[in-house]
């Protein structure tokens, strides 16, 4: 299922007086089957993109298109997993997963055996009746994927879902999704602050800029799957993007501390006097 956003501008109002512009004259198109990675600085809008695609919101000039249909609402083709796992604790594993089912309409047996589906295809098909308490930050963060599979959608929208977990846990959870990428054929949108993480799942990682937010630049990430960080070709892409990158964080500190300022020989600040974290 194809998604194309056409010249989307988005702006909100900020108080009486000011209008906060988020994103200029976005155009994107995100193909079947696409694994699509969202990079760019805080507050350049990358979140807001995904509430527009997701129908949680709407933009404020443009428009948003999904296999031909334009976007005013949320859509059972369109599913968000936000770094937050969000599981309902009163309830178990299985009923978090068979929650969205049942209000579908699904008996309770479909419910089970496509929720059982989902959280074998994530290996938590032994911790059905655990509750999120017991779960670890990993595990909890597979429930929601698997709750928002289980939904069948088209397009899978994901809003830095590994953000706070550990490096190793972050790993595990890169290989299941990429098998589920693989096994399923989803379309997947993926919001990261990680470039590592953007090159080693997607195949093309879409560079925004300061914001208002824009498209800078596209990479296409032309690796065979599994991929190994150690590949020179990854590790010039992940050269090629922090180049980029940098430059726009460049930017956003210039705003916040003066044109005098330098990303790479300002990295740590100091006051006029020169006095480290006095401005803290």
């Amino acid at each position: 299922m194809q998604v194309q956003l056409k010249h989307i501008e988005k702006s909100f109002q900020k108080n009486k007086s000011e209008i906060l512009h988020v994103l200029s004259d976005i155009d994107l198109t995100i193909n079947q089957g696409d694994f699509v990675s969202l990079l760019g600085p805080s507050g350049c809008g990358k979140s807001t993109i995904l509430n527009l695609i997701a129908g949680l919101d709407q933009p404020s000039s443009g428009e948003v298109v999904v296999n031909g249909q334009t976007i005013k609402k949320p859509g059972n083709d369109r599913v968000v997993v936000f770094q937050e796992a969000g599981l309902f604790p009163w309830m178990n594993v299985l009923e978090n997963v068979t929650y969205g089912l049942k209000l579908k309409g699904y008996s309770n047996k479909e419910s089970s055996d496509k929720a059982m589906e989902g959280l074998r295809m994530v290996h938590l098909g032994n911790f059905t009746k655990a509750y999120p308490h017991e779960l670890s930050g990993g595990m909890k963060q597979r429930v929601a994927i698997a709750r928002a599979l289980v939904m069948d959608p088209d397009i899978l929208l994901m809003d830095e879902p590994f953000a706070a977990l550990d490096e190793q846990t972050r790993m595990v959870l890169h290989k299941e999704l990429l098998e589920i990428w693989a096994n399923t054929g989803k379309t997947i949108l993926f919001i990261t602050h990680n470039i590592r993480e953007a090159v080693m799942l997607s195949n093309r990682i879409v560079l925004m800029g300061t914001r208002p937010g824009r498209v800078k630049r596209e990479f296409p990430v032309r690796a065979a799957l599994p991929r190994d960080s150690s590949d020179s070709n990854l590790v010039d892409l992940e050269r090629r993007i922090l180049a980029e990158l940098e430059e726009e964080m460049e930017k956003v500190l210039k705003e916040e501390f003066g044109d005098g300022y330098s990303y790479k020989t300002d990295r740590v600040h100091r006051d006029d006097r020169g006095h480290l974290g006095d401005h803290i």
